[in-house]
């Protein structure tokens, strides 16, 4: 049994495997410029975010209908119940899909459809967040969150917003007005900074944005008195050491500054990201640290129990309080 675990920063558009892929392509008629899955699988060797955006954008072009998103979610859920996730709060782009032409509400549907099943199907409970892209217009986003209105808990399953895609040159504060919009509809706010953006960004995030999670943050380490603040403020850091290596934040696993993020009493936690893409899932990102970085029964331990404090789950403190009981009680062989 794997070490039970939350996984809070987790694109479901990136989960989006070569073979579903292909299966979605052929149901909406649609032709990928790969001849087969393992073509496929070739271009996922990126120098960069950019050049992953322009893969994972493109294959967004297979997801048309309700089904589809639902098949997407079942299949991610499945996964990461099999690899110990318990509880999954998960990112989608809806700004991606609208430019394509397909409807919040589809999106909306298909991944609640998935959702609504899923602790019984699955034995994970779930949460929604709707990401901004930072490369698209303030205005855009302003946009999306009034087309998303319907949807917003606790009628609908949206509980956050976040911000995501190309960083550098984007900062946090281009998106100052929306997310005050976000905090008065009463969302939670997370936001991407520190993967390639500079560790002022995390700050910004934090300051403008109000920001109640760091997605990423692993450059906070070039700033001793941001690390502080986030130690002091108990900041959480939603690390995604796969997603690092495969983008070139760091060059090799081994020199991944997980470790010493951890001894300096930062509150991180590790997760997949886009999984199909980075070569794991939550439990395959758990394998590689403590195979590449030496780390302790107890620092994993640390990390799964981060996991849930970390999580949106103060409305249901006695589910939360049962997860990490699981983890305390887990026995590592």
């Amino acid at each position: 049994m794997p070490l039970p675990k939350a996984e809070l920063h987790l694109h479901i558009e990136g989960t989006l495997e070569p073979e579903l892929a292909f299966a979605l392509a052929a149901r909406n008629g649609v032709t990928l410029p790969y001849a087969d899955t393992e073509e496929l699988r070739k271009a996922y060797e990126f120098a960069d975010l950019q050049s992953f955006l322009n893969l994972y954008y493109g294959l967004m072009a297979v997801l048309r209908t309700e089904d589809d998103f639902a098949d997407l979610a079942d299949a991610y859920l499945a996964r990461a119940a099999a690899q110990g996730v318990r509880h999954a709060e998960i990112f989608f782009d809806p700004q991606a899909h609208l430019a394509r032409g397909v409807g919040m509400g589809t999106v909306v549907a298909g991944l609640g459809r998935a959702l609504d099943r899923s602790e019984a199907v699955h034995g994970v409970s779930t949460q929604l967040i709707m990401c901004f892209l930072r490369d698209e217009s303030a205005g855009s986003a302003m946009e999306t969150l009034e087309a998303a209105k319907p949807y917003l808990a606790p009628r609908g399953p949206i509980i956050g917003v976040g911000l995501d895609s190309a960083e550098v040159g984007h900062p946090p504060a281009k998106f100052a007005e929306v997310y005050g919009a976000a905090a008065a509809l009463g969302l939670r706010r997370v936001a991407h900074a520190g993967e390639e953006g500079p560790p002022a960004y995390i700050t910004e995030a934090l300051d403008v944005l109000g920001a109640e999670r760091i997605d990423h943050g692993l450059r906070c380490m070039e700033d001793p008195e941001l690390v502080d603040r986030l130690v002091r403020d108990r900041v959480p850091l939603t690390l995604c050491p796969l997603s690092n290596v495969r983008l070139r934040a760091v060059d090799v696993l081994a020199e991944h500054p997980l470790p010493k993020m951890l001894d300096a009493g930062l509150l991180c936690t590790v997760n997949s990201d886009d999984p199909a893409y980075f070569g794991g899932y939550a439990g395959d990102n758990f394998r590689a640290v403590r195979e590449a970085l030496g780390l302790s029964p107890e620092r994993l331990r640390e990390l799964a129990r981060n996991s849930f404090v970390a999580s949106f789950l103060e409305h249901d403190e006695e589910r939360r309080a049962r997860y990490i009981a699981e983890v305390e009680a887990y026995e590592f062989r």
